[in-house]
């Protein structure tokens, strides 16, 4: 009877804890990464991969307008971004000998390239001119863009005591061999076409984008040039109070507009892998006893670990106008990266984000191309958007003077 009682209560302790680890598993589950409900999702077009090149600004200046064109019914494009890059490379080359070498010459660029090249040279479709001749698969500029460089700073050593006629034709002859020669006219959906007449076709109105920026160096309400390398044809960013900034993302995903958005992503809290950007909170003032002695007891290193796991949701830093300041002032914020805006979403703990779509391919992160960004790491690291004015708030357009 004896051995039977014993018997039973091993079982029951047995199974007693069976259940208590089943819990346990089912909380680490419940416990595991973010959980996204989108809130909000704004049409946008497929995407892409601008993979070994630095030309993120072409490649999300372009889903900003392809967006565009869905939201104004006229139907789905895939635009060239070598395009973009091409016409770009020749007018940024004319600036850098005028200005004697003192701007930036390489592969980067800024969301008001794509609209000064629609304005001024127009549009084409990828497939008319998808700028990969070099035999390769996808996008390499590597070698490309320390040819150009390499040449134009030739070209400025001035070896002739002037600068040659020729200057010129030479590097639209390199930009014909590492993207392919220029698209003068092309046939589209049985319809011939030239640059221009495909963007008059496409009725997108440049005049219609501007760019908004957040930073207290330069009053808010004016329009300055905001001072990064990237920004070679020195176009201008309206400066908004960071709270009215992010008003007008909401506004504008809200009314079914996206954003083209410039940020730093090479703050730790950035996880392509994951496809979460978030700023962790590490103030310890309301953790319990036990819990802030284990954490002063972490190594630096095994902090850092803790803070930027991507486990779970957590508390995030409370962004401020000054903070955001002292990161751009210190470099802490740097121009890095273009991406879209598209839509909204809520984590598990009720956490609202943005849906960002990047142009890193759709493979090697958790959603297929697209990451979930914070609102606070949307008011931190973010250094520019581009935007349709009509998606701004009426009365912060009056302010504005648009």
């Amino acid at each position: 009877m004896k051995r039977i009682i014993s018997l039973l209560i091993v079982m029951v302790i047995f199974i007693g804890s069976g259940f208590a680890q089943e819990k346990e598993d089912e909380k680490e589950k419940k416990d595991e990464g973010y959980k996204f409900k989108v809130t909000k999702e704004v049409p946008a077009t497929s995407v892409k991969n601008q993979y070994r090149s630095g030309t993120c600004w072409s490649f999300s200046g372009l889903a900003f307008l392809e967006s565009e064109l869905l939201r104004m019914d006229k139907g789905d494009y895939d635009l060239s971004e070598m395009f973009v890059v091409r016409n770009a490379y020749e007018d940024k080359a004319e600036r850098y000998v005028r200005w004697h070498g003192n701007i930036n010459f390489a592969g980067g660029g800024g969301f008001s390239d794509v609209t000064m090249v629609y304005q001024d040279y127009g549009m084409v479709p990828d497939a008319a001119y998808h700028g990969l001749v070099i035999g390769e698969e996808k996008h390499i500029h590597g070698e490309m863009d320390q040819v150009l460089k390499a040449y134009m700073d030739a070209v400025l050593k001035n070896k002739n005591r002037k600068l040659s006629p020729a200057w010129f034709n030479g590097l639209q002859c390199m930009l014909d061999a590492y993207l392919g020669e220029y698209p003068a006219s092309f046939e589209y959906d049985g319809v011939e076409y030239t640059p221009e007449s495909f963007a008059n076709m496409l009725g997108l109105n440049m005049a219609d984008y501007v760019e908004l920026t957040s930073y207290t160096h330069h009053p808010f309400y004016s329009a300055f040039i905001l001072e990064i390398p990237d920004n070679w044809m020195q176009s201008v960013a309206y400066n908004l109070p960071l709270d009215e900034l992010i008003e007008v993302f909401d506004h504008a995903i809200k009314n079914d507009y996206t954003i083209a958005w410039g940020a730093d992503v090479s703050d730790k809290g950035f996880s392509w892998k994951n496809g979460v950007a978030i700023v962790p909170d590490t103030a310890l003032d309301d953790m319990s006893g036990t819990e802030k002695e284990k954490w002063e007891k972490l190594t630096t290193k095994e902090k850092e670990k803790a803070m930027y796991s991507f486990k779970k949701p957590g508390r995030e830093k409370e962004i401020t106008q000054e903070m955001r300041q002292a990161a751009f002032d210190n470099y802490q914020t740097t121009d890095d990266h273009g991406m879209l805006i598209s839509g909204t979403a809520k984590d598990q703990d009720g956490n609202i984000y943005y849906i960002v779509k990047n142009s890193w391919g759709v493979t090697g992160n958790d959603y297929e191309g697209y990451f979930y960004a914070s609102v606070p790491y949307v008011r931190y690291k973010t250094m520019s958007v581009m935007v349709n004015k009509n998606s701004i708030p009426k009365e912060i357009r009056e302010k504005l003077g648009l």
